[in-house]
């Protein structure tokens, strides 16, 4: 049975970034490459430029929302930008913003770790004339719990706890909970800071979603994308928090797996399985692979699974979606906004996200965004 868990999760991790041949892409032409420069002589970055089709894609698009996957938006800027010589200024200002510029009109496609809101769908029709917004899922990624915590490089926390440690019950890391998980391990008698994000966040939103749906006896809160627990620390945005934690002894916050670096460690998370998981693009896409896509029509917003016990699987898991119009998109971006949301969702695109932290979305998921982002007008 190990041997075949073990194959079903290569397959599922090899599986997220396969493409069918009726959607390769093809080279650019000489026309198609602009003033975008030459991003650096990498010859990797060179090949991967040169197999994005930019049709007639040009000019600039300013997008704004999900911090999360910014790191993931810049990789894939740096490469479209070099071929297409399309300008595009992604904020990253967080999923609440994102979504307040889509619907207001300011941008050409934003960034959500939360599918939209009935209401919000009901708004973005005044922008999407003849049409509405709707959710393509396009980075998938864990919902790292990183710890600063001297000494200690192998941290095993479950829901209850990290339920507790976020409403300022469990307040010292030596507690007896802890210490039950850490079996061996010499925890200090040091003050928990933990920290959460003071902007509105998909991110937020995922990770209490992800607590109320396993351990609603110590999580009370109703969740959704604003921290409503009391006590602890904020700061704006992923990159924020991660920071944060970086430079306070005894923190403890939550960010996409990407800005675990540079000192700092994540924690491995108790399921029920056989053993902890930690996060990695490997175990985020095992738990992705079993997500149920709930959207309606054109919308593929999807249901994840946060009561994951399957062996490999980590439970903490995002999928950020791209929104942008079905139909309605401005003219004179939706053939940039059309290339560029089809090179993120190409093989070539999704095939860089394991590198930088993040998970591929799975095959049969990525195959419907990509028929859905050739049907945009």
């Amino acid at each position: 049975m190990k041997l075949q868990r073990k194959n079903r999760l290569r397959a599922l991790s090899l599986g997220a970034v396969a493409v069918t041949g009726a959607l390769a892409l093809t080279a650019c032409g000489s026309d198609d490459n602009g003033g975008g420069g030459s991003a650096s002589g990498n010859p990797s970055t060179s090949a991967q430029a040169s197999s994005i089709k930019c049709d007639n894609a040009k000019g600039q698009l300013l997008a704004d929302g999900s911090s999360a996957q910014k790191n993931a938006i810049d990789a894939w800027v740096k490469s479209f930008s070099q071929a297409c010589g399309v300008q595009i200024n992604y904020k990253g200002g967080g999923s609440g913003a994102g979504v307040t510029a889509f619907t207001q009109g300011q941008v050409a496609f934003a960034g959500s770790d939360s599918p939209l809101k009935p209401e919000e769908v009901t708004a973005s029709k005044q922008i999407c004339k003849g049409g509405q917004g709707i959710d393509l899922p396009m980075v998938g990624g864990p919902i790292a719990i990183g710890y600063n915590v001297p000494g200690v490089d192998n941290l095993v926390l479950d829901a209850p706890t990290l339920a507790k440690i976020f409403d300022s019950k469990i307040t010292k890391w030596n507690d007896p909970a802890i210490a039950a998980l850490n079996k061996g391990v010499k925890l200090p008698d040091l003050k928990i800071q933990a920290f959460h994000r003071s902007d509105e966040s998909g991110t937020t939103d995922n990770f209490t979603k992800y607590l109320i749906a396993t351990t609603p006896d110590n999580w009370k809160y109703s969740g959704g994308k604003a921290w409503q627990a009391k006590g602890g620390q904020s700061a704006p945005q992923s990159a924020g928090v991660a920071q944060q934690v970086k430079q306070t002894s005894g923190a403890i916050g939550y960010f996409e797996l990407s800005y675990v670096k540079d000192g700092l460690k994540a924690v491995s998370i108790n399921t029920g399985a056989s053993k902890p998981v930690a996060p990695s693009s490997e175990s985020a896409t095992a738990d992705i692979a079993a997500a149920q896509v709930v959207g309606t029509g054109k919308d593929l917003s999807l249901k994840l699974d946060y009561k994951t016990k399957a062996e490999g699987a980590y439970p903490i898991t995002l999928v950020t979606y791209e929104i942008a119009c079905d139909k309605g998109n401005k003219a004179d971006t939706l053939p940039a906004t059309k290339a560029f949301l089809r090179y993120i969702a190409s093989e070539d695109g999704q095939k860089i996200l394991p590198s930088i932290g993040y998970a591929p979305v799975p095959a049969d998921i990525i195959s419907k965004v990509r028929t859905t982002i050739e049907g945009l007008s």
